[in-house]
């Protein structure tokens, strides 16, 4: 079994077997991850009527995502492999939102597009953007009919939403609905916000078993820009102040 993680948006966990999700959650809360994410680990556990020992591995999204927010899944993901000796995998966010579109566009009887990205809220009126590419079996683009067809041609990045838009035809992600104005909105998954742990699992298994083209990644966080917090011994030291001149005084 495999438990994946993700907190590089939301805090969301899922348990996965043979390539299928077991059981899965996800918290619809940006903020709270900390305190969020061990019950959820435990939820689908118990769901998927399974222990901690019964796990073969853990998955961990890298981001990108907030400074805060993503350390806490990975945090996680390296205490449990540590604690039970399991390997751990890292997993770019955005692959696995990429992923769940493509799933849902093929559960749907939709064909996959040849090119298209997905954004997620980077705060400071930015997103967090990645751009896919599918190929189906035949080589051609844009005939794929399963999610192995996915391949990351570009990103991941953090811009304006303007800055980035031009870069795919449409978009999904929780960007769009922050910036419709500027990324188009990839038809059948208005729906699909943020990374979640269920698809990032898949993207996962997929390249465990050496299938489709999202490889695993360093688990190590994918920061694209320094966090708003930042600990006084890492600030510049100010520039020191000439002492103040008496008036009229001869130089």
């Amino acid at each position: 079994m495999l438990l994946a993680l993700d907190t590089s948006a939301v805090a969301s966990a899922a348990v996965l077997a043979d390539g299928r999700v077991l059981a899965a959650r996800t918290s619809g809360d940006a903020r709270r991850h900390a305190e969020l994410l061990q019950p959820m680990v435990e939820e689908v556990l118990a769901e998927a009527g399974a222990s901690r020992r019964d796990l073969a591995g853990v998955a961990v999204g890298v981001g990108p995502g907030p400074y805060t927010g993503l350390r806490v899944g990975l945090a996680a993901a390296q205490v449990l492999g540590l604690a039970l000796g399991l390997p751990v995998h890292g997993v770019r966010s955005p692959d696995a939102l990429a992923r769940a579109c493509a799933d849902a566009l093929v559960a749907a009887g939709r064909p996959l597009p040849a090119r298209f990205g997905v954004a997620t809220d980077a705060r400071r009126r930015e997103v967090h953007w990645a751009v896919y590419e599918t190929t189906g079996g035949d080589g051609e683009q844009g005939a794929g009919r399963g999610a192995t067809a996915l391949r990351l041609v570009d990103g991941p990045g953090v811009a304006a939403a303007a800055d980035v838009a031009g870069r795919a035809p449409a978009w999904a992600g929780r960007g769009v609905h922050l910036y419709g104005e500027h990324l188009p909105a990839l038809p059948g998954v208005e729906d699909l916000l943020d990374p979640a742990a269920a698809a990032l699992g898949l993207v996962a298994a997929d390249a465990l078993a050496g299938r489709g083209h999202l490889g695993l990644v360093p688990v190590e966080p994918l920061y694209l820009r320094r966090p708003d917090a930042v600990a006084t011994a890492d600030r510049p030291a100010p520039s020191p102040r000439r002492p103040p001149t008496a008036a009229g005084a001869v130089r």
